[in-house]
């Protein structure tokens, strides 16, 4: 069988507790331990995953690969089923999502991008789009190959919200949940910080490792201050051998840094005992920020404590606030009424039928 239908990826951990990912090929290993020092270890097992998918799928070397392979693994992870000369799909039948697909091509891409560079191929088989009938007007305005729909993020109701803090046993939980839902970090911003981060005079956080490397300071609510001070004080083994705040407590990895999938587990674990359906850490820092621009706070400013990059990706939170909505829509119909119906009072809903009600 050849080795890019069997591929498998070696794992292991740097002594802060960071996992390690590797082929133990060549050009797939100098690309990874490229993304490792411009990316999170979690991005790049992620991308790691991704290419493993690939290449199994695919079946070739990655000089062999041609832009047909890549359109083939396209309608493969779409339908769940072999195409054409593909070897079977490794995630099982069913189809993947349109952001699944989308992310692995981008993990396919950038390996092709950086193998170009080095002159280890001469093109990248990742197509940008395909061609339209306006191509000769519009160079360069192709259909993307994937598209994602825009979907809102969901987030927890304040029941629900109480149900999973009752369910946290620990105040190293209830501080770590705390950070994502009072001041809305990411998970592994949560995970990355430090005791040198920890303003607690000012009940601010210093975020040395945001996402794309940006750092920023943002306050968070005295209660998580209060959690972690409950936490530091009676839980945090003292001959911790790491700088990183929060760390495991039992077991034989006492003292070390906790890692995603530990944290994932404990979230996993109040979210059973709380009996709710869903509670994931992304859930946890979109109620912050939805909450967050409910209660008023500009735009700007919930870009700022999120951390985001692009104004654009904090648009969303405007939709998923439904009272900014309806006040919005509210002040324009009144507007709308006074100017058609001078003289008479706003109806509170000014789409009336007519015609006596026939449609």
């Amino acid at each position: 069988m050849s080795v890019w239908l069997d591929l498998g990826l070696r794992r292991s951990r740097t002594v802060a507790g960071d996992l390690v990912v590797r082929f133990g090929v060549p050009l797939l290993d100098a690309y990874l331990e490229f993304l490792s020092v411009r990316s999170r270890p979690n991005t790049v097992a992620a991308v790691a995953y991704d290419l493993k998918v690939f290449f199994m799928v695919v079946g070739k070397p990655p000089v062999e690969v041609v832009a047909a392979d890549v359109l083939a693994f396209v309608t493969a992870q779409h339908t769940g089923r072999p195409v054409g000369r593909l070897q079977g799909v490794v995630d099982g039948l069913a189809g993947l999502s349109a952001r699944t697909v989308r992310r692995r091509l981008s993990s396919v891409s950038g390996l092709y991008a950086f193998l170009q560079a080095r002159g280890d191929v001469a093109a990248n088989p990742v197509p940008r789009g395909l061609p339209t009938r306006r191509e000769r007007q519009r160079p360069r305005q192709g259909v993307p190959l994937v598209r994602t729909p825009r979907t809102l993020p969901r987030i927890l109701e304040p029941a629900q919200v109480d149900a999973l803090l009752a369910a946290l046993r620990t105040h190293r939980d209830r501080a770590m949940v705390e950070a994502m839902l009072l001041g809305g970090l990411r998970r592994c911003e949560v995970l990355g910080l430090r005791l040198e981060d920890l303003r607690v005079a000012t009940r601010r956080l210093f975020i040395a490792e945001g996402k794309g490397g940006h750092q920023r300071i943002i306050p968070v609510s005295g209660r998580f201050f209060t959690s972690l001070a409950a936490y530091l004080e009676a839980e945090r083994p003292a001959g911790a051998d790491t700088d990183r705040v929060f760390v495991v407590l039992k077991g034989p990895r006492r003292g070390m840094p906790l890692s995603a999938s530990g944290l994932d587990q404990i979230l996993d674990s109040a979210r059973e005992r709380a009996g709710l359906a869903r509670a994931t850490c992304h859930q946890l820092r979109h109620t912050c920020l939805t909450r967050l621009r409910e209660a008023g706070m500009a735009l700007e400013a919930v870009q700022a404590q999120a951390g985001h990059a692009s104004i654009e990706s904090t648009r969303v939170y405007l939709h998923l606030a439904d009272d900014w909505l309806a006040s919005q829509y509210r002040r324009a119909a009144e507007a709308i009424d006074a100017q058609l119906l001078p003289g008479k009072p706003a109806s509170g809903h000014s789409l009336q039928p007519v015609d006596g009600g026939r449609q």
